[in-house]
């Protein structure tokens, strides 16, 4: 059986000192913030998610985007080395609850980094964006963790966002979709369908027909009500203010071994 659990991180208060590139620097509101992210579990939560809490890590600021500190890949767990120097502190607490979990754990060397936000996941095809926060070198360490088992291993260019995912996510049936203008090149994939809004690039599959996503994009979430989906929106602006999105604040684990 597939399994449904979820790690995530509590935000620090030192949110606001997070790291910005693509965007202007918003002053983002550390107990908004708290509230929001609370929200976020809860839907996580109400939608069947087992969360489990990786110890905060106060002194680091983007520690909140978890996704970033872990690639998973059936039972393996491969560790980043953030692009960013200030967020390799936030790996630690990341390795020892997925090792907890009874993951094989792998690790990115130097001179490769690589960040979560950049790795997305369509059945065994694993889009990679190398660009900001992911280099060469991690894109080679990750194919040669995840090519043994049976992973297609794909390089997108990144330039315009912080991540891959920042562009585009996919949904239930492995279409992909993203906000074009903030896309390099959307004729990568040959499933594709383009968004109106930047924030509607990016969905969580909670199972089913349903897809978790921010409250700001009401005409994607309008457009996947029409295509049959079942949106479930939740505001993460304080979130937003640091180029996060619903799918940095957890790293989903479906497939664990019982």
């Amino acid at each position: 059986m597939p399994s449904k659990k979820a790690l995530v991180r509590r935000p620090s208060p030192r949110l606001a000192e997070g790291l910005v590139t693509h965007i202007e620097r918003e002053k983002a509101d550390a107990d908004l913030a708290g509230e929001q992210w609370e929200a976020y579990v809860a839907a996580l939560r109400a939608h069947g998610w087992d969360t489990i809490e990786v110890d905060a890590a106060d002194d680091c600021p983007d520690s909140v985007f978890v996704e970033d500190t872990v690639v998973m890949y059936r039972n393996v767990a491969l560790i980043a080395r953030p692009g960013a120097e200030s967020r390799r502190a936030e790996t630690a607490g990341v390795e020892e609850a997925v090792a907890g979990l009874g993951c094989s754990v792998n690790w990115i060397w130097e001179p490769g980094t690589l960040e979560g936000g950049d790795v997305l996941k369509i059945g065994d095809t694993v889009y990679v964006g190398r660009g900001g926060r992911t280099n060469a070198a991690g894109v080679q360490q990750l194919r040669a963790a995840f090519e043994p088992l049976g992973a297609r291993v794909v390089s997108v260019p990144v330039s315009k966002v912080l991540h891959l995912k920042s562009a585009v996510t996919a949904l239930p049936d492995g279409t992909v979709i993203g906000h074009i203008p903030k896309m390099d090149t959307p004729s990568l994939f040959a499933r594709f369908l383009p968004v109106p809004e930047e924030a509607g690039a990016h969905v969580v599959l909670l199972g089913g027909a349903k897809l978790l996503m921010a409250a700001s994009a009401p005409k994607t979430a309008e457009l996947f009500a029409d295509l049959g989906y079942e949106p479930v929106v939740v505001d993460i602006s304080e979130f937003e203010k640091l180029e996060g999105c619903v799918t940095c604040l957890s790293v989903r684990l479906r497939e664990l071994y019982a």
